[in-house]
C-alpha cells in the first residue's frame, strides 16, 4: 500500500509542535527506559509500514557520507574515490558529505536502492529509532518524524502516554 506522501506532509508539518513538546518531555525519561520505549514502538511502526511503499527519505534527504561508504561506493561503481565525490557528492554546512540531487541518485523507480548492499551507513541506519542512545538523538528524530512516517507513528504512539 502506497504511503500518501502529501497527506503525511500535512500530518506531520501539523503536529510538529506537539512531537516538538513531546520530546522535551521525553529528555527526562531514563536513557534506557527511553530506548527500549523507541524500540518497542520501531518494532510495531515497521510491522505496519514498508519502506518501499514510501521511500520519502531518498527523495527529500541525502545520508552523510563517510569515507567508508565513499570508498566502497567508488569501487561499486569503478570509479576512483575522488570521481565519486566529483559526480555525486558535496559538502553541506556541517563539512559533512551529502548527495548533490533528491531524489537520491541510487533511487530505483519501483523504490528500490539500486545499490542496497553497499548503501551509506546512514542509509543502513536509518530511521535511527531501534538504536540505542535516543536521548543524545532526539532532536534529529523529532527532524525525522516530518520525513519518516514510521517516526511519526513512533512518536504518535509514544505521545499518547506522555500527553496524559
Amino acid at each position: 500500500m502506497k504511503v500518501d506522501l502529501e497527506k503525511f506532509s500535512r500530518e506531520s508539518k501539523s503536529d510538529f509542535l506537539g512531537n516538538k513538546k513531546l520530546k522535551e518531555k521525553l529528555k527526562n525519561t531514563k536513557p534506557k527506559n527511553l530506548d527500549s520505549i523507541f524500540l518497542q514502538h520501531h518494532e510495531d511502526a515497521f510491522s505496519e509500514i514498508n519502506c518501499l511503499d514510501c521511500a520519502n527519505c531518498c527523495k527529500t534527504t541525502s545520508p552523510i557520507f563517510i569515507q567508508t561508504d565513499i570508498d566502497r561506493l567508488a569501487k561499486v561503481f569503478r570509479m576512483k574515490s575522488s570521481q565519486f565525490i566529483d559526480e555525486y557528492l558535496h559538502r553541506d554546512e556541517e563539512s559533512d558529505y551529502v548527495l548533490n540531487t533528491s531524489p537520491c541518485p541510487f533511487l530505483g523507480l519501483d523504490n528500490k536502492c539500486l545499490v542496497y548492499e553497499d548503501r551509506p551507513k546512514a542509509c543502513r541506519e536509518y530511521p535511527h529509532t531501534n538504536r540505542k542512545n535516543m536521548l543524545g538523538i532526539l532532536e534529529l528524530s523529532l527532524k525525522n518524524t516530518l520525513v519518516c512516517p514510521a517516526v511519526f507513528k513512533i512518536f504518535y504512539e509514544i505521545g499518547k502516554d506522555y500527553r496524559k
